[in-house]
C-alpha cells in the first residue's frame, strides 16, 4: 500500500529506488512488491518508471463511486427525517430505470418491490418520472422491451394510453401515481434537471393520507431545488 501511495503521487511515474526510499523499503522488497504489483496490472512500467495500472484506477472508481452513493444516502436521510416520508433517488442510465437510494423508517416504510422496478416503469411514478423526460423515440423503445399491462386494477393497461400521459406533464410537475404499482400507497416524483441524464426524487404514503402527498412532494422539491448542485456527482454514479 505505501508503494501504490508512492507511485500516486507521481503523474509521471518513478523509477523503483524512488520508490522504495519513499516507501521505507529496501530496495530487494520493493523490486519484489514492484514486481508482483505490474503483474497484477495494479502498476504498469514504462522506460523504467512505474505508474499506477488498471486495476489500482478501477479500485480508485469504485471508492470513489462508494463515496457519492454514501453522500447521496446522506441527504436521503436527512430530508426524510426533516419530511417524515420514505424518499426516493432514481435514475434513467443505458436504457434502464435504476432506484440509487432509498431513505426509509420502521414506521415509515419505502414500498416493497414486489414486481421488478424495471420491468414495471409504466405502473410507478418513479418510472413514469423518468419516461417523461425521454424523447418520443427514448420512450417508444422502452415501452417496445418492457410492455405496459395492469399490475393493480389502477395501474395504465397499455401503452398508448401511457404515452398519452406522459406527452400531458408538465415540464417539472411532480408525477402522481395512486395505487398504480402497490394497493395501499400512493407516489410522488419530480424531474431532477442535472446534466443530461434523467433522474428524479419521489415520495410514497400510505393511500389513507393521499391528501398530504402533493404538499410533501413539493417541499422536497423545493428543498431538493436549494441543492441541486451538490446533487450533480450522483447523476455520475
Amino acid at each position: 500500500m505505501r508503494l501504490l501511495e508512492a507511485v500516486a503521487s507521481h503523474d509521471d511515474g518513478a523509477p523503483a529506488k524512488q520508490l522504495a526510499r519513499e516507501a521505507g523499503l529496501a530496495l530487494p522488497t520493493a523490486y519484489h512488491l514492484l514486481r508482483t504489483l505490474a503483474h497484477e496490472g495494479y502498476l504498469r512500467k514504462e522506460k523504467g518508471l512505474f505508474m499506477l495500472g488498471a486495476a489500482a484506477e478501477r479500485l480508485s472508481s469504485s471508492g470513489a463511486q462508494q463515496n457519492r452513493r454514501g453522500m447521496i444516502t446522506d441527504a436521503l436521510q436527512h430530508w426524510r427525517d426533516a419530511i417524515g416520508v420514505p424518499v426516493y433517488f432514481a435514475v434513467y442510465r443505458e436504457g434502464e430505470i435504476e432506484v440509487v437510494a432509498v431513505a426509509d423508517t420502521p414506521g415509515n416504510p419505502a414500498v416493497a418491490e414486489w414486481a421488478d422496478f424495471r420491468e414495471t416503469g409504466h405502473a410507478h411514478a418513479i418510472g413514469q418520472c423518468l419516461l417523461a423526460q425521454l424523447d418520443d423515440e427514448g420512450r417508444r423503445d422502452h415501452l417496445d422491451r418492457y410492455p405496459a399491462y395492469s399490475i393493480t386494477p389502477y395501474s395504465v393497461r397499455d401503452g398508448r394510453t401511457l404515452l398519452r400521459r406522459l406527452d400531458g406533464l408538465g415540464r417539472m410537475q411532480p408525477v402522481v401515481e395512486r395505487q398504480e404499482y402497490a394497493l395501499g400507497t400512493v407516489c410522488a416524483a419530480f424531474p431532477i434537471t442535472v446534466g443530461s441524464t434523467a433522474a428524479t426524487m419521489a415520495v410514497s404514503l400510505p393511500s389513507h393520507q393521499a391528501g398530504r402527498l402533493l404538499p410533501v412532494a413539493r417541499q422536497l422539491q423545493t428543498e431538493v431545488g436549494k441543492f441541486v448542485g451538490t446533487l450533480a456527482f450522483s447523476i455520475s454514479i
